[in-house]
């Protein structure tokens, strides 16, 4: 359905035209009495030739016309679906985050992790056309997140980043930079790589040797390193919260006080040729962003979110080409010279500018010729016989798509489900939403166990479109619908009915679940104690 950026401003469709109807037979009345002031009508039309006596009615109604069709334009009409390129360029960089129990330190407000969180956020902000890979460490270290652009995966990782995501306490700088290398190195995207490195220093579980070794490696893989610094060199006790009361942290019986070692940052940065940010410097996110700025960075084009389009242009063309008529050929009776080809000239020089792209055709168009008819079954066939379980996953997209129009689910969904992790965003999210789609039915359909079980994996998969495409305003009633449960079994007779308010109030839900559900699988964590003993 057609859909209007200012609704309010469709008044002006009404009333533009009156109030041209009114101007111009308002001017024409005015020149008639200043004719009749110079003598007998008859008499000025012989001696001026071409003088218009009648009222100008055909004027009146084209650019009446025109008016309402400029108000259509102002109100912004839109429909059908279409979605924005959105062009960046950005290197490959890795984070790698200090997670370790000395981060909690208090020296910096509210304490190190949060202001390397900050700090994070920030650099992050500076740039949007990276793609960016987490890592947290303690005495070991985890990929959280692989180089992505996903903002929203990002967010969810850092939002929930605390001691308890590491499986090994203690501290180990040349394990993180060693990781950090690893996965930069996996990376084939033709850009330059980066990694930053945030700690306090406090290492507990290597050598300088070892950090230096680590450092070189990434000289001689070209990663650039940057360390950044947070604490202070006089320290600070480590607040550990047990229940409801918080107390310092203790080892053999004594308060352990842990300070900021920059000569480790130090020393990796100079082996590596990178760059060094101290703690004490302000605003690091911008000093990080300087170090990198000599990186070759790639051109990368994603789609945007799906929107309807805007079609002002259908209703301002036409209107402009109007008011251009009515200039070239005014209510005369011999009309001036040149003014036709001049028309001819100008329109075709405005519909070779509005003329729209060509449509591109699949090669299993046979296939697709199928899907659109509504014969999933021989659509599915023929994806399957072209190759759609081999290693093309567009192919087995819609050999996937297809399966779940000929309501074979189950199916559906074992061929969907690999799609679901595709380097692709746009296949990602549309996998997602058709093995939502899939689940979805079978909740319908099945009994009640069955149902329960089908509708928390289609409110899992909503859960994920929603995280990468939050104004999904399908995908939101459909997690509505599945998060419902059992109870639930009735397709909804109008998607639209779900009002904005409600929408988002779901997806604030499904954001919030999906940290929770993070928060408490961190919390299951056990962090087991390093080999010193020296858990912080």
């Amino acid at each position: 359905m057609p859909h209007f950026d200012y609704p309010w401003l469709l008044a002006l469709a009404a009333m533009l035209p009156i109030a041209i109807v009114w101007l111009v037979l308002r001017t024409y009345r005015g020149r008639r009495a200043r004719l009749e002031r110079l003598g007998t009508l008859s008499v000025v039309l012989r001696l001026v030739p071409g003088t218009i006596l009648e009222a100008p009615r055909s004027r009146a109604a084209r650019v009446a016309l025109a008016g309402g069709l400029v108000g259509i334009a102002l109100a912004g009409p839109r429909w059908g679906a279409g979605r924005d390129v959105v062009r960046s360029r950005g290197i490959d960089m890795v984070l790698s985050l200090d997670a370790s129990l000395s981060m909690l330190a208090t020296d910096e407000r509210p304490n190190r992790l949060e202001q390397m969180k900050e700090e994070v956020r920030r650099l992050r902000e500076m740039s949007p056309g990276d793609r960016v890979g987490l890592l947290a460490f303690a005495g070991r270290s985890y990929i959280l997140s692989p180089l992505t652009v996903d903002q929203g995966a990002l967010d969810l990782y850092l939002d929930n980043l605390d001691p308890s995501v590491v499986g090994e306490a203690g501290t180990s700088l040349a394990r993180a930079i060693q990781q950090g290398v690893d996965l930069l190195s996996l990376s084939n995207s033709g850009t330059d790589k980066a990694l930053v490195l945030m700690s306090d220093g406090e290492e507990l579980d290597g050598t300088m040797d070892d950090i230096t070794a680590q450092a070189r490696r990434a000289l001689e893989q070209g990663i650039a390193l940057v360390t950044v610094g947070f604490g202070t060199t006089s320290g600070s006790t480590i607040p550990i919260r047990e229940g409801s009361v918080t107390a310092p942290k203790r080892y053999d019986g004594q308060v352990v006080i842990t300070r900021y070692h920059p000569e480790f940052l130090q020393a990796a940065a100079a082996a590596a040729h990178g760059t060094f940010i101290d703690a004490a410097a302000t605003d690091k996110a911008g000093k990080i962003k300087s170090a990198l700025s000599t990186l070759r960075a790639q051109s990368r084009a994603s789609l945007g979110a799906e929107s309807q389009v805007a079609r002002y242009q259908w209703f301002l063309l036409p209107a402009l080409l109007i008011l251009m008529w009515d200039t070239l050929f005014p209510e005369r009776r011999q009309p001036r010279s040149g003014a036709p080809k001049a028309a001819m000239a100008t329109t075709a020089i405005l519909a070779a500018a509005t003329a729209s792209g060509c449509v591109r055709f699949t090669s299993d168009r046979g296939a697709v010729d199928a899907y659109k008819r509504g014969d999933f079954l021989q659509a599915a066939a023929q994806f399957r016989a072209a190759g759609a379980r081999g290693r093309d996953p567009t192919r087995s997209y819609n050999l996937g798509t297809a399966l779940v129009g000929a309501d074979s689910l189950e199916t559906a969904a074992e061929v969907l489900e690999p799609q679901t992790s595709a380097e692709s965003s746009e296949l990602r999210y549309r996998a997602l939403f058709n093995l939502g789609e899939a689940q979805l039915k079978r909740g319908i359909e099945q009994p009640d166990q069955g149902a329960r079980e089908a509708m928390q994996a289609a409110a899992a998969a909503y859960k994920r479109v929603l995280l990468m495409r939050p104004d999904d305003m399908d995908a939101k009633w459909n997690y509505e619908l599945a998060s419902g449960g059992a109870s639930a079994r009735e397709q909804p007779q109008n998607a639209g009915a779900l009002g904005q308010r409600q929408a988002d109030q779901v997806l604030g839900t499904a954001a919030r679940e999906e940290r929770d559900t993070q928060a408490k699988k961190q919390q299951q964590n056990h962090a087991q104690p390093p080999p010193n003993g020296k858990d912080w």
